[in-house]
Protein backbone atom coordinates (compact mmCIF):
# COMPACT_ATOMS: atom_id res chain seq x y z
CA UNK A 1 0.00 0.00 0.00
CA UNK A 2 3.29 2.26 0.50
CA UNK A 3 3.08 3.15 -3.80
CA UNK A 4 -0.30 4.12 -3.44
CA UNK A 5 0.98 6.54 -0.87
CA UNK A 6 3.66 7.40 -2.88
CA UNK A 7 1.38 7.71 -5.93
CA UNK A 8 -1.22 10.11 -4.40
CA UNK A 9 1.87 12.37 -3.00
CA UNK A 10 3.38 12.76 -6.92
CA UNK A 11 -0.68 13.15 -7.62
CA UNK A 12 -0.49 16.26 -5.49
CA UNK A 13 2.66 17.83 -6.22
CA UNK A 14 1.89 17.36 -10.14
CA UNK A 15 -1.58 18.94 -9.28
CA UNK A 16 -0.56 21.61 -7.43
CA UNK A 17 2.64 22.52 -9.50
CA UNK A 18 0.77 22.63 -12.39
CA UNK A 19 -1.80 25.36 -11.19
CA UNK A 20 0.87 27.93 -9.80
CA UNK A 21 2.85 27.26 -13.05
CA UNK A 22 0.29 28.41 -15.07
CA UNK A 23 -0.25 31.25 -13.52
CA UNK A 24 3.48 32.62 -13.76
CA UNK A 25 3.47 31.50 -17.35
CA UNK A 26 0.49 33.31 -17.96
CA UNK A 27 1.64 36.40 -16.11
CA UNK A 28 5.06 36.01 -17.60
CA UNK A 29 3.17 35.84 -21.42
CA UNK A 30 0.98 39.36 -20.61
CA UNK A 31 3.77 40.95 -19.51
CA UNK A 32 5.71 40.06 -22.95
CA UNK A 33 2.63 42.30 -24.31
CA UNK A 34 3.36 40.05 -27.59
CA UNK A 35 0.34 39.19 -28.54
CA UNK A 36 1.23 35.86 -30.45
CA UNK A 37 3.05 34.96 -27.17
CA UNK A 38 0.34 35.52 -25.36
CA UNK A 39 -2.18 33.21 -27.54
CA UNK A 40 0.41 30.71 -26.96
CA UNK A 41 0.94 30.55 -23.72
CA UNK A 42 -2.92 30.76 -23.05
CA UNK A 43 -3.34 27.32 -24.95
CA UNK A 44 -0.57 25.48 -23.30
CA UNK A 45 -2.17 26.79 -20.36
CA UNK A 46 -5.18 24.67 -21.88
CA UNK A 47 -3.33 21.73 -22.69
CA UNK A 48 -1.12 21.25 -19.67
CA UNK A 49 -4.69 20.93 -17.44
CA UNK A 50 -5.59 18.24 -20.19
CA UNK A 51 -2.28 16.41 -19.64
CA UNK A 52 -1.42 17.03 -15.94
CA UNK A 53 -4.75 18.64 -13.69
CA UNK A 54 -6.90 16.32 -14.80
CA UNK A 55 -4.71 12.47 -14.48
CA UNK A 56 -3.28 14.04 -11.47
CA UNK A 57 -7.15 14.52 -9.53
CA UNK A 58 -8.52 11.37 -10.89
CA UNK A 59 -5.28 9.42 -9.53
CA UNK A 60 -5.62 11.62 -6.52
CA UNK A 61 -9.34 10.61 -5.78
CA UNK A 62 -8.59 6.95 -6.58
CA UNK A 63 -5.57 6.84 -4.37
CA UNK A 64 -7.13 8.61 -1.91
CA UNK A 65 -10.31 6.54 -1.75
CA UNK A 66 -8.33 3.34 -1.59
CA UNK A 67 -5.79 4.68 1.48
CA UNK A 68 -8.86 6.41 3.44
CA UNK A 69 -10.84 3.07 2.98
CA UNK A 70 -7.93 1.09 3.83
CA UNK A 71 -6.68 3.14 7.11
CA UNK A 72 -10.47 2.68 7.74
CA UNK A 73 -11.02 6.59 7.79
CA UNK A 74 -14.90 7.96 8.18
CA UNK A 75 -16.32 9.53 5.37
CA UNK A 76 -19.72 9.84 7.42
CA UNK A 77 -18.81 12.26 9.54
CA UNK A 78 -17.01 15.47 10.01
CA UNK A 79 -13.55 15.17 9.90
CA UNK A 80 -10.20 16.19 7.93
CA UNK A 81 -11.22 13.92 5.60
CA UNK A 82 -14.99 14.86 4.56
CA UNK A 83 -13.74 18.48 4.79
CA UNK A 84 -10.85 17.88 2.31
CA UNK A 85 -13.49 16.20 0.08
CA UNK A 86 -15.87 18.84 0.08
CA UNK A 87 -13.13 21.77 -0.53
CA UNK A 88 -11.74 19.12 -3.37
CA UNK A 89 -14.71 19.20 -5.11
CA UNK A 90 -15.78 22.93 -4.65
CA UNK A 91 -12.27 23.60 -6.91
CA UNK A 92 -13.73 21.11 -9.11
CA UNK A 93 -16.46 22.84 -9.97
CA UNK A 94 -14.61 26.14 -9.42
CA UNK A 95 -12.53 24.86 -12.57
CA UNK A 96 -14.90 23.55 -14.65
CA UNK A 97 -17.65 26.44 -14.29
CA UNK A 98 -15.24 29.35 -14.38
CA UNK A 99 -11.77 28.77 -15.29
CA UNK A 100 -12.02 26.73 -18.33
CA UNK A 101 -14.66 28.92 -19.87
CA UNK A 102 -12.57 31.82 -18.92
CA UNK A 103 -9.63 30.21 -20.63
CA UNK A 104 -11.44 29.09 -23.68
CA UNK A 105 -12.16 33.01 -24.25
CA UNK A 106 -8.84 33.97 -23.52
CA UNK A 107 -7.88 31.91 -26.14
CA UNK A 108 -10.91 33.01 -28.08
CA UNK A 109 -9.93 36.73 -27.97
CA UNK A 110 -5.63 36.09 -27.75
CA UNK A 111 -6.40 34.54 -31.77
CA UNK A 112 -5.93 35.95 -35.03
CA UNK A 113 -7.67 39.88 -34.25
CA UNK A 114 -6.18 40.30 -30.88
CA UNK A 115 -8.87 42.01 -28.41
CA UNK A 116 -7.62 43.33 -26.04
CA UNK A 117 -10.42 45.05 -23.55
CA UNK A 118 -12.49 41.40 -23.94
CA UNK A 119 -8.80 39.30 -23.43
CA UNK A 120 -8.39 41.76 -19.92
CA UNK A 121 -11.68 41.39 -18.57
CA UNK A 122 -11.08 37.07 -19.03
CA UNK A 123 -7.52 37.85 -18.11
CA UNK A 124 -8.60 39.69 -14.84
CA UNK A 125 -11.43 36.94 -13.93
CA UNK A 126 -9.26 34.76 -14.31
CA UNK A 127 -6.81 35.44 -12.45
CA UNK A 128 -9.02 36.29 -9.33
CA UNK A 129 -11.06 33.03 -9.39
CA UNK A 130 -7.89 31.12 -10.03
CA UNK A 131 -6.71 32.89 -6.55
CA UNK A 132 -9.30 31.29 -4.76
CA UNK A 133 -9.03 28.11 -6.91
CA UNK A 134 -5.12 28.04 -6.21
CA UNK A 135 -5.64 28.63 -2.62
CA UNK A 136 -8.33 25.97 -1.61
CA UNK A 137 -6.06 22.69 -2.94
CA UNK A 138 -2.87 23.87 -0.65
CA UNK A 139 -5.43 24.01 2.00
CA UNK A 140 -6.68 20.80 1.08
CA UNK A 141 -2.30 19.69 1.20
CA UNK A 142 -2.83 21.02 4.50
CA UNK A 143 -5.65 19.13 5.69
CA UNK A 144 -4.34 16.08 4.63
CA UNK A 145 -0.83 16.34 5.93
CA UNK A 146 -1.85 17.58 9.53
CA UNK A 147 -5.43 15.84 10.25
CA UNK A 148 -6.41 18.28 12.66
CA UNK A 149 -9.66 16.61 13.24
Amino acid sequence: MEYLLLIHIFSAIILLGNIITAAFWKLKAEFSRDDAHINKTTKNIMMADYIFTIPSILSLLITGFILATNRHYSFNELNWLTVSLGLFTLTGVIWLSFLLPLQRKMIKYSGEEFQITNYQKASRAWDMIGIIATIIPIVVLYLMVTKPF
